[in-house]
């Protein structure tokens, strides 16, 4: 490495030695740079333990924003690749860089490196650029909303526990926050279902968007054992009804709704993801219909909008096969609606919903309504006469038509 890339880096000659006396560690019996617990190598200088600290930190950020800036690789699959190679594991309080400077902060990280390049050089500690722009954007992290990942700023007043709400001007943002895979519990659909009330209930509101607090997942199925801790068969049903109820609104309300996954989408994951009007998936997105590994089938629609979406040969393949599909594949078939870079994803959602909650509500409710009648085209064009008639003669039909005759923008009242 240090013959490719120079004083970016070091070969500690403490560990040279060792390596050329042939004292290599465990598999040469214990002896390297610990024998029985002790160190064998002396070090220059008293050690500060925040400055190491500091100094792994910079560097290990530094070097995976060049990793990201040079198009190796993206944002997670730089985290998630450390996370199961070098055992940066969140649940045990380690951090991968990106998820980590997120969360300290992208001011706090930029201090520390461009405090590091005064002290070491430009060599050792180069100042990344990708990091000087989201700063300089306000993009600081956890406490902004947005640093390399997106993050909730939810609503004042009481929110739910596992998903929070949102509001951004005529958008919503509901966050499926259940750490630490957003698995599909009841306490989920329950929550889901208290913030979907909130949003029908706001005039202002036309669209809502459903993202993952997790930056490495959007939602890796059902929680199997929650379900399995409901009281009786009859609870059970009612859950599954209310889910299916509320999944099915999301359909077909005039309330339009985008799907941002971000990464895994199995069972019930992907089940919420087909069940809204779009999905917008990051490049890193991955789908699946894994329950028939488990001797089930998908419980929440996912035989039924799956091949109504892909076709019913690749729907039957996935719930039969259980494999997963990347991205492109789930775009290639039509299971999702637009792939975008990693970093993209949660921009390019919120700006599809601003654009969609500008259209007319009641022609949005009677076009989803509409759309997906029976099997049968005879039927499918009486519904729609029927959905034409029923906004051409309201006011906002009378409304988009003056405002169109008059060139001005039309204001929508849903009647």
């Amino acid at each position: 490495m240090a013959g490719s890339y120079g004083g970016r880096f070091y070969v500690h000659q403490g560990m040279k030695q060792k390596v050329d006396e042939g004292k290599l560690g465990a598999k040469t019996g214990g002896d390297g740079l610990y024998k029985d617990g002790e160190p064998q190598i002396e070090g220059d200088a008293d050690a500060d333990a925040q400055e190491l600290a500091d100094l792994f930190l910079a560097k290990a950020l530094i070097e995976a924003c060049l990793i990201l800036e040079e198009g190796v690789a993206s944002v997670r699959d730089i985290d998630v690749g450390l996370m199961a190679g070098a055992g940066l594991d969140p649940r045990r309080g380690l951090f991968p860089p990106f998820w980590k400077a997120d969360i300290e902060g992208l001011d706090v990280s930029l201090e520390r490196i461009e405090r590091l390049n005064g002290e070491y050089g430009d060599e050792r500690f180069p100042v990344p650029v990708t990091l000087k722009r989201l700063v300089a954007q306000g993009r600081l992290g956890f406490n902004s909303g947005q640093g390399f990942y997106p993050y909730p700023q939810p609503d004042d007043g009481d929110q739910p526990e596992k998903v929070k709400l949102e509001t951004r001007g005529d958008i919503a943002i509901a966050w499926l926050a259940n750490p630490p895979m957003n698995a599909i519990s009841p306490q989920v659909i329950e929550d889901l279902g208290t913030v979907w009330e909130k949003v029908k209930a706001n005039d202002e509101v036309g669209a809502m968007v459903i993202a993952s607090t997790m930056p490495i997942v959007f939602s890796a199925g059902a929680d199997i054992k929650a379900f399995t801790k409901m009281d009786t068969p009859e609870a059970g049903r009612g859950l599954i009804d209310s889910g299916h109820d509320l999944l099915k609104q999301f359909g077909s309300d005039r309330v339009v709704t985008i799907a941002a996954v971000n990464s895994l989408a199995f069972g019930g994951g992907c089940e919420l993801a087909m069940s809204c009007d779009f999905r917008i998936a990051a490049e890193s997105a991955v789908f699946g219909q894994p329950e028939i590994k488990l001797g089930l089938i998908p419980g929440f629609g996912g035989t039924q909008r799956l091949p109504r979406l892909v076709g019913a040969n690749k729907a039957l393949e996935m719930n039969l096969v259980g494999d997963p599909i990347s991205s492109l594949e789930a775009l290639d078939f039509g299971l999702v609606t637009r792939v975008v870079p990693d970093q993209e994803l949660f921009d390019t959602a919120t700006n599809w919903a601003r654009r969609l909650a500008g259209q007319a509500p009641l022609a949005v409710e009677q076009v989803k309504q509409v759309s997906f009648t029976g099997g049968d085209p005879d039927q499918g064009i009486e519904a729609e006469k029927q959905g034409f008639a029923t906004v051409f003669f309201s006011d906002d039909g009378r409304e988009g038509i003056s405002a169109f005759l008059a060139k001005r923008s039309p204001h929508w009242q849903g009647k």
